[in-house]
């Protein structure tokens, strides 16, 4: 069911005395005088690659629409940080804007739509502002003007086509189009995909040479062709320019679809591309055996060919390996790397992995940059402490995203423990290891160097100091005294912060954090929900114990969203 807005479009857009939007003219257009039957609230800005991407998509859609009829407005919500950069940004966008000087404005929105990862583009009713769809770039960039007009029916057909398109999959409907029926090889000749039917394919999605993980695929590839068995790799670039394809493709022994072809676009979206490498697989029949096996590859190496064809049995001998590899695993293969055998504290000095040994450690990914990490960093800080009052064999490990020295300078200060340097080599291979796709992420090794979670950041949000020591039991027996706990609490409130729907109490995965709407910052194991809104109260807030509220700017790259920054 769409959300409801109550007073219609006019009453989302305007906001005090301002009944009016603006065009980069300067010129100010009445609110009342929006026609179109869809209104497109697009949130974007200069500082961000992927908006800069999307924007002339957009555009393209916007004047190919506009010639034809009044079904679509978009209005630019600026995310820029000055009005320099929103002016010399919106000066290329032929559409309305929300006035950068309405910061109430931009700030209502974000919180209202859950804004944080951008470009976003969220499409209402022209008329009563209810929501036809969150997902407004991504029906854009896979259907362009076949989109219109955006209503929830055409929106529910769409994904209705996508998921017959998906259950009805071939190797031509995958990897050709109405206009090409061919690959191309490194010497630029075309390849009939027609000669792929019947072969396993594998999809190498990338964007810019990688090249250890190259070379290890290379080798898998020759030696699957040398064996006689039926594999192909196809490479999938998107997002570079020509050089970049043509120095990285020289060099490859597979097929590719040509440079700058669509369908490169549409397949990371089709496939849900997350993280780089990715190298889905494709049976013989042309539907899709796995969507990632570059972790098997990344973590086996050459190895990994004997696995082929990546079947659930096979893979199981290899996820064997990986447990009997991890039972072996020791706090110094994990941190010390020939030279490199310590870490630091705030002043510089160096601490030897050595004397780490034998105490829980919690390895803690974050960044400044990263909204999330910020708003979790005071609860870390105050739940070490207590820790650290009662058991001395504890300490954590900060593992810096950030960008610049004076960044991870700044964000160390505030941190009473231990870390790499910036951009210390080790941080690569453990971000690989503990496959560390959004932060903050807090793994903690026991005293014996085993890996005992990955998800220390949840239990702390769940329980505090107590879940010390991280293990099976003590996290089991906090979960089930905390279910105990919430026997008592109603199932249902009334909130004046959501005053359209009641909140039903719901009790959701443990590793499921979620941003609370009203005052409690992030929340974990249980929540007061409305699923109709995706609405969340912790029920420390829900009950009435709340205390304040944090909000900022995501950054560039990342999609921030419940709770963590994710690797766009």
């Amino acid at each position: 069911m769409a959300e409801q807005a109550s007073g219609g479009i006019g009453d989302i857009l305007a906001t005090g005395d301002r009944d009016f939007l603006v065009r980069s003219s300067g010129e100010q257009v009445k609110i009342s005088s929006i026609e179109a039957s869809s209104v497109a609230l697009y949130f974007s800005a200069s500082w961000c690659p992927p908006c800069r991407r999307f924007t002339p998509k957009l555009i393209e859609v916007y004047e190919e629409l506009t010639t034809q009829d009044k079904s679509l407005e978009v209005v630019f919500v600026s995310r820029d940080r000055d009005e320099e950069s929103f002016n010399a940004y919106f000066a290329k966008m032929p559409w309305l804007a929300v006035p950068f000087s309405d910061s109430e404005c931009l700030q209502r929105f974000n919180k209202r739509y859950k804004v944080n990862g951008i470009p976003n583009l969220v499409i209402l009713s022209g008329e009563t502002g209810e929501i036809y769809t969150k997902e407004g770039v991504k029906f854009i960039s896979e259907y362009g003007i076949g989109a219109s007009p955006f209503t929830l029916e055409r929106i529910n057909e769409l994904k209705e086509q996508e998921k017959a398109a998906k259950d009805n999959q071939t190797i031509h409907s995958v990897l050709g189009t109405h206009t090409r029926d061919y690959l191309i090889s490194n010497t630029g000749d075309k390849v009939p995909i027609s000669e792929l039917e019947g072969k396993y394919v594998a999809l190498f999605f990338t964007v810019r040479p990688i090249d250890e993980f190259t070379a290890v695929l290379t080798k898998i590839y020759e030696k699957l062709k040398e064996v006689g068995e039926k594999f192909e790799v196809v490479a999938v670039y998107f997002n570079n320019d020509e050089s970049v394809f043509s120095e990285s493709f020289a060099s490859m022994p597979w097929l590719a679809i040509p440079r700058g072809d669509k369908v490169c676009d549409k397949l990371v979206r089709y496939f849900e591309l997350r993280t780089l490498p990715t190298l889905v697989l494709i049976g013989p029949d042309g539907k899709t055996l796995n969507n990632n096996i570059a972790d098997v590859i990344e973590e086996h190496c050459f190895e990994a060919w004997e696995a082929f064809p990546f079947s659930a049995e096979k893979l199981e001998s290899f996820t064997e390996k990986s447990k009997a590899k991890e039972a072996s695993q020791t706090l110094g293969s994990l941190l010390v790397k020939d030279d490199l055998n310590f870490v630091i504290q705030k002043e510089g000095a160096k601490v030897p992995v050595s004397e780490l040994v034998g105490k829980t450690v919690i390895l803690y990914f974050s960044a400044k940059w990263c909204p999330p990490c910020r708003d979790f960093l005071p609860t870390l800080v105050k739940e070490y402490s207590k820790i650290k009052e009662k058991h001395s064999d504890f300490e954590i490990i900060f593992i810096s995203i950030d960008r610049d020295q004076s960044s991870y300078d700044e964000f160390f200060s505030d941190m009473p423990w231990l870390a790499l340097p910036l951009g210390d080599e080790r941080k690569e291979s453990l971000m690989k290891k503990f496959k560390i796709l959004e932060i903050p992420s807090l793994i903690v090794v026991g005293p014996s160097g085993v890996t005992l979670t990955k998800d220390a950041r949840s239990h702390l949000l769940a329980h505090g100091a107590d879940a010390f020591p991280f293990t099976e039991e003590t996290l089991q027996e906090l979960g089930k005294k905390l279910d105990g706990e919430a026997k008592a609490w109603p199932e249902k409130v009334k909130h004046e912060l959501h005053e359209r729907h009641e909140l039903a109490l719901a009790r959701r995965d443990t590793a499921d954090t979620y941003s609370c709407d009203g005052y409690e910052g992030l929340g974990s194991s249980w929540s007061y929900r409305c699923e109709r809104c995706d609405f969340n109260l912790h029920p420390k807030c829900a009950l009435g114990k709340g205390k304040g509220e944090a909000t900022d700017e995501s950054p560039a790259g990342y999609a921030c969203e419940g709770g963590v920054c994710r690797k766009a």
